[in-house]
């Protein structure tokens, strides 16, 4: 009986340090034009009572919150106190492959790494952390990643709150896993605790006001499905790259591993009351990491991910408390934002097909790795050299059985259509991130206007496991390559003429390529490629005309599974000419 008693005992206090609330973790901030930064281990209080190993920057977890402005030009010291190499990549920032802290730019352990670049970005919540192959996970779910908020004058012009920490505030949403020691165990499937700025069931005093609030997911792979209890509603402001044109009312945000949104919510009238952040995940359809099934086949499975009391379910992230207003409070949700003007299908010079797809398909795909157009990321292969100046369609189809998001550098995109439908509002802003549903065609237009550069930027699933398996590719904005017209078919070759290289892009599934001298000798050949994209070198093959085909796998969706498909139009022929 007294065992009993023990345990008991054991149990209710372990209940106790788990629901316990707790004032969030406010991150300081960093101002001006010199960002010092140090990377370092730590530990922290995820449980009360007990330490647990960390990584932080310029602290125990987590990092500070870097406010920045547009046009200022930033020198950073980003020091790695840390045993392990790792880098520091500027998520959804607009800057050169040099600074972007990409796979490429490794910051070795007692070294400095020094970026420096002017703040080209429009008004936004961006976010740095690590993005070294194969560790990014690691690094991050271990704490290394800090907000970055860029102001500018058009934001600035508007009533809304901004005073950070008071009616201002960040929120990176994460799940992780901890064993029976309390330390975070990374990779896993298995995160079954949620938390906001590294504090499990926070609370958050608020002025009874309206608050704007900068939602982060953090997570490694989880999928949230953001909600104010009783179904209160709140204003959505801005996506990942800026303020959207007028204020949208929502009940329900979804958000993927990477993606931001800036929202608004009116507590004028709960002065001495409490309000609860949820994500509402009993609500996700099956193929959606966070749903009760992560594939779109129920009876498909991946190791750990059941059982979950998060998978499936509805629960809570943090609460919110709230308080007096201030002296000076934003009382009202503005009717009217910026302008946004989207770029225009007409202007693009190519579509691009990217096909998101598992190594192995079946049963247990979602157990294995996932690749890019048949490719798993290699350091040393550029997938696409892009023309700069380029408008670019990049058409991304997932043939997975679960959700992805997708990333690219460099660039902020607008959202075309997905499977040919309209984008929800909420998801007609600039934006560097996009979750692609399992069988789902995504198509969002952007610009390479800047940055041509020897130093690659990369695009990726931004679920951790994924990219760090391979999920990812890379290409290079290219100031010698130049495309003088549309293709009309899908093809192009360039640039043309070439001194060093060149490149083919199809919108069709390219199996063989062969090039051919003007005797009709064979120079080159490249077969069961698979791909969308392949770059021949050119410098050995002297000066001259040349030929170039190309024969499409064609492999097409019918009954009874992919189909070879044969028709007249399978070969294309491009002259290259080498000067």
């Amino acid at each position: 009986m007294k065992v009993k008693k023990i345990i008991l005992g054991l149990i209710l206090i372990n209940r106790l340090l788990a629901t316990a609330q707790n004032p969030i973790l406010i991150p300081d901030t960093i101002m001006g034009t010199n960002v010092d930064l140090t990377l370092q281990y730590g530990t922290h209080q995820f449980y009360s009572g007990i330490n647990t190993n960390t990584m932080g920057v310029n602290g125990d977890v987590l990092g500070p919150t870097l406010i920045l402005n547009q046009g200022d030009f930033v020198n950073f010291t980003v020091k790695n106190n840390l045993t392990d190499t790792t880098t520091i990549h500027w998520h959804g920032m607009h800057i050169s492959g040099e600074n972007d802290g990409g796979p490429h730019t490794f910051i070795t352990p007692g070294t400095t790494w020094n970026p420096s670049f002017k703040i080209m970005d429009k008004a936004s919540t961006y976010w740095y952390h690590p993005h070294l192959h194969r560790k990014t996970n690691t690094h991050v779910s271990k704490g290394i990643s800090g907000f970055i908020i860029v102001k500018d004058d058009e934001e600035a012009d508007l009533d809304l709150p901004r005073t950070y920490g008071v009616d201002d505030f960040p929120l990176v949403i994460q799940t992780k896993d901890f064993n029976t020691a309390k330390e975070i165990v990374v990779p896993s499937n298995t995160d079954d605790v949620a938390m906001v700025n590294a504090t499990i069931d926070g609370t958050l005093e608020v002025p009874a006001q309206v608050v704007r609030l900068r939602l982060l997911n953090g997570s490694s792979m989880r999928v949230f499905n953001v909600g104010l209890e009783g179904n209160k509603t709140f204003y959505q402001i801005g996506s990942d790259g800026g303020l959207l044109e007028a204020p949208i009312s929502l009940t329900r945000l979804q958000l993927a591993p990477g993606e931001r949104a800036e929202i608004l919510i009116d507590f004028a009238s709960m002065n001495g009351q409490s309000l609860v952040l949820k994500s509402y995940a009993s609500e996700f359809q099956n193929g959606i990491y966070g749903a009760s099934f992560p594939g779109m086949n129920a009876n498909m499975t991946l190791d750990n991910y059941n059982p979950n009391s998060l998978n499936g379910s509805d629960f809570n992230l943090m609460t919110f408390n709230v308080v007096v207003p201030t002296s000076s409070p934003v009382t009202a949700i503005p009717n009217y934002l910026v302008t946004v003007t989207p770029l225009s299908e007409n202007s693009s010079d190519i579509t691009r097909t990217l096909v998101m797809q598992p190594k192995q398909m079946g049963m247990n795909q979602l157990n294995g790795l996932f690749t890019i157009n048949n490719v798993s990321f290699n350091l040393d292969v550029i997938n696409y050299y892009i023309p700069l100046g380029n408008t670019e369609i990049w058409s991304i189809r997932n043939q997975s059985a679960i959700a992805h998001p997708f990333h690219i550098h460099d660039v902020q995109f607008y959202l075309l259509d997905r499977n040919g439908n309209t984008p929800a509002p909420s998801e007609q802003g600039r934006k560097d991130v996009i979750l692609i549903k399992p069988q789902e065609t995504v198509r969002f237009i952007t610009k390479f206007d800047d940055f041509p550069s020897n130093i690659p930027y990369m695009y990726h699933c931004h679920m951790l496991i994924h990219e760090d398996g391979g999920m990812m590719g890379q290409f290079i904005v290219d100031t010698t390559l130049k495309i003088n017209k549309k293709s009309e078919d899908g093809v192009l070759v360039y640039p043309n003429p070439t001194t060093d290289k060149f490149t083919i892009t199809s919108i069709r599934n390219i199996k063989d390529v062969t090039v051919v001298n003007a005797l009709g000798q064979m120079v080159a050949q490249e077969k069961e490629l698979n791909y969308f994209a392949v770059t021949f070198d050119t410098k050995n093959w002297g000066k001259g005309i040349y030929f170039v085909e190309l024969i499409y796998a064609n492999d097409v969706k019918g009954k009874g599974g992919m189909k070879r498909r044969k028709d007249k139009n399978n070969k294309k022929r491009r002259k290259i000419i080498v000067q």
